[in-house]
């Protein structure tokens, strides 16, 4: 995808705070983050929704999340965290590429999400 952003941002094109790679992920701080570590963890090859990621690279995925996550609770003192991932625009997926946002909590950090009834 040659407008992708995402695309842009693995093939270096575009600068990025990477703090994570394994074969088939980029992991970097967001750009925009709504806590302190907000960390993208981002498919190199484009695909649009989880829904196109092939089943062997879940395990990498979740090798990729615990070592982020184990790193804001040990280095940074988080509290917890939060792993989130919208697909398609109804569910307000911004960027056609597959991503997750991990996010780093503590307690009374005032970022609530909930589900509206």
């Amino acid at each position: 995808m040659e407008e992708c952003i995402f695309c842009k941002i693995v093939k270096g094109e575009i600068p990025c705070k990477k703090i994570f790679e394994s074969n088939n992920f980029l992991c970097i701080l967001d750009k925009y983050p709504i806590a302190e570590g907000h960390t993208l963890i981002i498919s190199k090859k484009h695909l649009e929704t989880i829904l196109n990621m092939p089943l062997d690279l879940g395990g990498e995925f979740l090798n990729c999340v615990k070592y982020i996550s184990s790193k804001f609770i040990k280095e940074k003192k988080a509290g917890g965290f939060n792993l989130m991932q919208s697909n398609y625009p109804a569910a307000q997926q911004e960027i056609p590429h597959l991503h997750f946002h991990l996010i780093p909590r503590r307690k009374d950090d005032g970022l609530k999400f909930r589900f509206k009834n």
